[in-house]
């Protein structure tokens, strides 16, 4: 006997789906808040009569630091790119987007073995200069705020390049003639403006990617909110107040998501496009020249090429059988898990993306949307959440196995692989879930509705039309998924398993004890894995 379910059975079933997958995804956040609601005895009175203030300080002066410096770049390296004739153009679009590839954390490291007291640097100008004890000369202290928002600008910075670069290209070559005719300025008062939107919602995307920066403020000594949540938890062994200060730091994400909105007002930010096929672009001479290369090379020097050079160097001078096979095995865990986390990732946001499109539910878009909310909160607040998750899915499973199905079975799931992949899960979900978004804009739902009309169901439809025109989009997200859980640090740190090293804690590890040749092998290699992505990224571009 055969049981038939209707189509509106099935709806029903995957409305559900949805809900409970989303649901479980977002687990960790009410469980986050859940816990803030507990008490902390009076560490928070601790906290504000001692460090509280410099936490604050320090991340509002860091992000205002790193904002502003790598808006200018940003900003101004899209601007020569997009105005002017150049050789090797578009090599130099490629490479502007390098140091995207380089985590942060990685380049503090270059910086710092180059630039301290006992580095090569300082060495050779004592040398050269006679200098013998630190009184006899002055010299920047690279692990202090000023080195930190120089790493973080010269890192970040293209994300305030891509977007400022599509602000420009989307201008109306008719406004910049209007403007010509007036004699104004067409950066200030024509592109500059329009492209507004755009470049504020780099920034906004630079300043979160500061507030959860944990590699860098750490090795940095930089007392900051992402650091206090560690301390707080690690250091102090309060996790309530770790959650609370967890929290905390989320208001300051919510805070510049806010302004950039409030910033915009009523003022309308549309424009026509151009209809002309070609951009008018200018042959500089001269000084313009020369300083336009420049303005290209610098930041592709000091954020990729010179980080690089650094610890190639390192890695030269250190290489050994042991530590290359060490770092081959460890490369093997770390492909492994990324690899399970990308196609765990893919596959969940595949499922409720086009599941999201084709029911047209305010209740499922709202749950998946916010089920894919994860990369906007720190990785040790994240942690946090999905440690408390865990604790109370054993918690609520050994009960109903003991109590209720009378089972003498106990789940145990904490410092397994198990909770590694559902952090990554919740975290970078949104990774995926956009890429997933961004091909099912370009697929017309008459497709689907065709394809429902003529008698297919929905799961027919999902597996013969909607997942073959994505294939290209899961590919894409699939990759920047996998890079981003390469880089990785925080929430690998404090969630892996015993005895469990991806690249990233590796290099950690080493860098952290100051051992930093060891430290080069498997930092270059999470940057070669990186460019991968870029790759893709600027193809993505030339296309559009």
């Amino acid at each position: 006997m055969v049981i038939k379910i209707s189509s509106a059975n099935r709806g029903a079933f995957w409305q559900l789906f949805v809900c409970v997958s989303a649901l479980i995804i977002i687990w960790p956040f009410l469980s986050l808040v859940q816990l803030s609601a507990g008490s902390s005895s009076d560490l928070w009175r601790h906290l504000f009569e001692t460090v509280l203030y410099t936490y604050v300080s320090n991340t509002i002066i860091l992000m205002a630091g790193v904002a502003l410096l790598s808006g200018i770049i940003g900003i101004w390296t899209a601007w020569v790119l997009y105005k002017y004739e150049m050789r090797f153009k578009k090599a130099l679009e490629v490479m502007i987007l390098l140091p995207a590839a380089c985590p942060a954390y990685l380049v503090a490291y270059a910086y710092t073995d180059f630039f301290e007291y006992a580095g090569p640097f300082q060495g050779l100008l004592r040398e050269i200069m006679g200098w013998k004890t630190p009184s006899d000369y002055f010299f920047p202290e690279i692990r202090s705020m000023f080195g930190g928002i120089l790493v973080l600008s010269f890192v970040l910075y293209p994300y305030v390049y891509l977007l400022a670069r599509t602000g420009f290209l989307n201008t109306s070559e008719k406004l910049v003639s209007v403007a010509k005719i007036y004699n104004r300025s067409e950066f200030w008062s024509v592109c500059l403006p329009l492209s507004r939107p755009a470049i504020m919602v780099g920034l906004s995307l630079v300043s979160m990617e500061v507030i959860s920066d944990f590699g860098t403020v750490e090795y940095f000594s930089l007392q900051t909110l992402t650091l206090g949540i560690f301390n707080v938890w690690i250091g102090m062994n309060d996790i309530a107040a770790a959650a609370q200060m967890s929290l905390f730091t989320f208001f300051f994400i919510i805070l510049l998501l806010f302004f950039e909105l409030r910033s915009r007002g009523g003022k309308n930010f549309s424009t026509l496009k151009s209809t002309s096929q070609y951009l008018q672009t200018f042959r500089p001479r001269g000084i313009r020249k020369v300083s336009n290369y420049f303005i290209v090379l610098l930041p592709i020097f000091l954020g990729f090429l010179f980080p690089i050079i650094i610890l190639f160097s390192n890695m030269i001078g250190s290489i050994s059988s042991e530590s290359f096979w060490r770092s081959v095995l460890i490369s093997v865990n770390t492909f492994s898990i990324a690899g399970i986390s990308a196609i765990t990732i893919m596959t969940t946001a595949t499922l409720l993306g086009t599941l999201n499109y084709i029911l047209r539910n305010r209740r499922i878009s709202f749950l998946t949307n916010l089920a894919s909310a994860g990369y906007a909160f720190p990785g040790t607040m994240l942690a946090i959440g999905v440690i408390i998750f865990i604790g109370q899915l054993e918690s609520i499973s050994n009960f109903l196995f003991s109590k209720v199905i009378g089972l003498p079975l106990s789940i145990y799931l904490s410092g397994t692989i198990a909770v590694l992949l559902f952090a990554y899960l919740v975290r970078y979900l949104a990774v995926g879930y956009g890429s997933i978004v961004s091909g099912l804009q370009n697929i017309p739902y008459n497709l689907n509705f065709a394809s429902r009309t003529l008698g297919s169901s929905m799961e027919n439809t999902i597996r013969r039309i909607t997942i073959p025109l994505l294939s290209r989009f899961i590919l894409a997200g699939s990759i920047l998924v996998f890079v981003d859980i390469v880089k990785e640090l925080p929430m690998t740190l404090l969630l892996r398993p015993f005895n469990f090293e991806t690249l990233a804690t590796y290099t950690y590890q080493f860098a952290h004890d100051e051992l930093m040749e060891q430290a080069s092998m498997p930092a270059l290699i999470i940057i070669l894995v990186s460019i991968i992505p870029i790759i893709f990224l600027n193809k993505l571009l030339v296309r559009s």
